[in-house]
């Protein structure tokens, strides 16, 4: 079995450049947000994918599939760091530019809003560096596909796409922002593969077993891993063989030399289950990593979010709770909340933190969170935002100033949020966190902002966008996270 291990180390990546903007188009906008963003989106996006579909094609003739993944992955690697900054900079300039244009078409040019410097809508600081550039990810999630070889076993990430039916499984070991611990376990999890006699699952349909591969690490160097199984056809004996090998080979067997402290093992039958879909299974070690932040301790689960780079959190949540300017007298409401890390660290500021989040298992640790560290001004809601936010706000009666802190997905709030948080009258400043301003979060930016309109039901006075400080958690790519305070 010895002759299936072996140490594999690709070369590393040279100049890189970053990835073109893409315009978002809007699906559940009012219908002014979609006209003002959506003007020619047809044509203009036809053009920009036959831009990008010729660029990948040259890329096809003259690249190394390493170097055709780290163009997507870490597209900014060949650059200095400092110059990674200045090109993350310019393209949230471009974005507030965007944005002071589209308020503008708007009718909200009556704000003042737009009369910044350089076209912007706000005072724009410079980018935050991280305090980690190397190494810094604490959750990689790796897929099982054909490799550069064919090889069917091979663990990575995806170069290529689906529709064009290019998709190759390229290793990870030239990534930049990837640490060791991550790629030895994708490492022995590739060799586990290709030593059992199950076929991988490459799409759900055509069959096979295995799929993904998500490690999750603290910076105390702990490790949880958790596998993708699809049972297909096999009885529940046949599974729990699965599960055997699998607990053998990372507890006993080669995998060992890992030191996983979790193991996890999920039954899925779809692209992607969350814990109450299916279950999450602990197949050895300890149910939870613990990770320390800010002073407070955090406890993480599987499916549980918490931003990927640690150390360049709490830069984040520090500038988020200067740039909230929350108090003693305020009530902090965290949308979006995940395990609680942002409410919580900000409750010795505020008198009440209200977190509201969709993840079942992460409102459990964010209020396992809270009794850990001896907090008590917290609470935490379990649901959809939508459907949460709207009750809770609709019987707001409390005179204390309320600020808003969201921090949504790359699909943005949902319109329900949105006006539920805008007819809200007691929200006076608003701090919105988005990985990706110029996507989903744009359309968000002008509902909040657009003059008052009773035909959408957005009664309530107007946002203005009153600072952005980018908060660099993500070296080496074209991503930044921006912080934008609005107030009324």
């Amino acid at each position: 079995m010895a002759a299936f291990y072996g140490q594999r180390f690709l070369s590393r990546l040279q100049a890189c450049q970053p990835s073109c903007l893409r315009q978002a188009f809007l699906t559940s906008a009012p219908v002014d947000c979609k006209q003002v963003l959506g003007r020619n989106e047809p044509r203009k996006k036809r053009w920009k994918e036959k831009k990008l579909k010729d660029r990948w094609n040259s890329q096809d003739l003259n690249s190394s599939w390493e170097e055709r993944l780290s163009s997507v992955a870490t597209p900014l690697c060949g650059l200095p760091y400092e110059e990674q900054l200045k090109v993350k900079y310019e393209k949230l300039k471009s974005i507030l530019q965007n944005l002071a244009t589209h308020l503008k078409e708007l009718g909200a040019d009556r704000l003042k809003i737009t009369q910044m410097p350089d076209g912007i809508c706000c005072s724009l600081k410079p980018v935050i560096p991280s305090p980690i550039v190397n190494g810094y990810r604490n959750k990689s999630t790796f897929s099982v596909n054909h490799g550069p070889d064919r090889n069917p076993k091979t663990v990575g990430m995806y170069v290529g796409t689906g529709k064009g039916r290019n998709i190759v499984c390229v290793r990870t070991n030239h990534l930049l922002n990837m640490p060791q611990s991550h790629l030895q376990v994708a490492q022995y999890y590739e060799e586990f593969l290709r030593q059992s006699p199950l076929d991988p699952c490459l799409l759900f349909h055509m069959g096979g077993h295995w799929r993904e591969l998500i490690v999750r690490t603290n910076r105390k160097g702990d490790k949880m891993a958790i596998i993708t199984f699809h049972p297909q056809h096999l009885n529940p004996e046949d599974v729990s063989l699965q599960k055997g090998l699998v607990k053998d080979f990372f507890t006993r067997g080669p995998g060992a030399v890992c030191g996983l402290t979790s193991l996890y093992f999920q039954e899925s039958t779809m692209t992607s289950c969350s814990h109450e879909q299916s279950p999450y299974q602990l197949l050895s070690g300890e149910p939870h990593i613990f990770e320390e932040l800010l002073g407070l301790k955090f406890r993480i689960s599987p499916d549980a979010f918490f931003q990927v780079n640690t150390a360049g959190a709490e830069v984040l949540y520090k500038t988020i709770g200067e740039m909230s300017r929350a108090d003693k007298d305020t009530v902090l409401l965290d949308i979006c909340c995940g395990t609680g890390a942002i409410g919580l660290s900000l409750a010795d500021q505020v008198s009440r933190v209200i977190g509201v989040e969709l993840v079942e298992q992460a409102i459990e640790d964010a209020k396992w969170n809270a009794a850990f560290n001896g907090i008590s001004n917290c609470e935490f809601h379990n649901g959809k935002a939508e459907a949460v936010l709207p009750q809770l706000l609709m019987s707001w009666s409390e005179t204390r100033p309320l600020t808003a802190v969201v921090n949504p997905s790359r699909a943005g709030l949902h319109y329900r949020v949105v006006r539920a948080i805008r007819n809200c009258e007691a929200i006076r400043r608003l701090v919105y966190v988005s990985c990706k301003p110029e996507g989903e979060a744009m359309r968000n930016f002008l509902e909040f902002c657009c003059p008052p309109d009773s035909g959408k039901k957005l009664r309530g006075e107007a946002f203005a966008p009153v600072l952005a400080v980018p908060v660099d958690l993500f070296p080496h790519t074209s991503h930044c996270e921006l912080v934008l305070l609005l107030a009324r």
